[in-house]
């Protein structure tokens, strides 16, 4: 059974509007909402970037949904940093909260001043950092000497149950290695193929858990305005690995792709003022065997688009019987 979320962008909306966005499409019907954890927007035409820590815990106390967010423990977060955060959300909000861990981009990360490290080095740090995390959730007093470094680390409230640590992994070189360690995998919106392939390659290597998908989607009373919506806000969806993982300013990415056009956005973004289109084109993600689907509509007015898919798209997925109820939340 499926279930249709809420993406909250950080990087397009301020958080106390972010806050009133979440909980309006708590009341329309979306089942679930993630946030990716950044310091840094794609483009300076978003202009925000709240934290997204302190923005969950308000999110998880005025909504009844359950959250995940997104994040990179190694180099702007050490892993106990991480796992404090997480076993915290995890024990005043059981089974509502998970985090997804990758292996970071430079726009995020550069502000230690550290290297960026090679994507190689920057995967085996996310996997010590997995296993301090693991670690530390369970209970133990963690020593750990390697690409990250831990002495005597221990969390005083460890949350029952352990909130599920999903891999974020865009490549299925990435979402096969993450098999080894994940409870689920999220991954981005690409053609039907390559997230075929990256599906597979996670299930394929003993892959468990839920299959999670971000949708990047524009909707608007007439295809131009979703088009240029798009344009304005999502051009940085046309860049792809690994060069966009080595970017390292807003400014950098708008001039990246201040040559972009419009047509060349669409093949990155659902647009369509359509809502039975996008029935269509979800129902297509559902039956590649994605668990949930969290849809970022990538303007910076969420409200017509909350209540448009709440009313149209919502339900039209359910009758398709593929849905999850509102009231038969998935626990994490």
């Amino acid at each position: 059974m499926a279930v249709i979320g809420f993406h909250a962008s950080h990087e397009q909306i301020s958080p106390a509007q972010l806050l009133r966005d979440v909980q309006h499409a708590d009341r329309a019907g979306f089942q679930g909402a993630m946030c990716s954890d950044h310091i840094e927007p794609w483009s300076a035409r978003q202009g925000h970037s709240g934290f997204a820590w302190s923005w969950l815990g308000a999110a998880l106390a005025t909504t009844r949904l359950h959250l995940g967010v997104v994040n990179a423990p190694g180099q702007r977060y050490h892993p106990a940093v991480v796992a404090h955060a997480i076993a915290t959300l995890g024990s005043m909000f059981p089974g509502r909260f998970w985090a997804a861990l990758g292996s970071g981009e430079n726009m995020n990360e550069h502000i230690t001043a550290d290297p960026w490290p090679p994507k190689e080095e920057r995967q085996a740090r996310l996997e010590e950092s997995v296993e301090v995390i693991r670690r530390l959730l369970e209970g133990q007093t963690v020593t750990h000497e390697g690409l990250v470094r831990t002495e005597r680390a221990r969390l005083w409230d460890v949350p029952e149950p352990v909130p599920h640590l999903i891999a974020a992994a865009v490549t299925p070189e990435t979402a096969a290695r993450s098999a080894r360690w994940a409870d689920g995998l999220i991954t981005v919106g690409q053609d039907l193929g390559a997230l075929r392939r990256v599906a597979d390659a996670y299930r394929s290597n003993g892959g468990r858990g839920r299959l999670i998908l971000q949708v990047h989607l524009s909707w608007a009373p007439t295809d131009g305005e979703a088009l240029a919506l798009a344009h304005d806000q999502w051009r940085s969806g046309v860049l792809t690995p690994p060069g966009i993982w080595d970017i390292a300013t807003a400014e950098d990415f708008d001039a990246a792709t201040a040559g972009t056009t419009p047509e060349e956005v669409r093949r990155a973004v659902l647009v369509s003022p359509d809502t039975a289109e996008h029935v269509q084109r979800l129902q297509e993600f559902i039956s590649l065997g994605f668990d949930e689907l969290y849809l970022h509509h990538v303007g910076q007015r969420q409200s017509d688009f909350i209540d448009a898919f709440g009313a149209d798209v919502i339900p039209a997925l359910l009758t398709t019987d593929n849905l999850t109820p509102a009231d038969e939340q998935v626990t994490y």
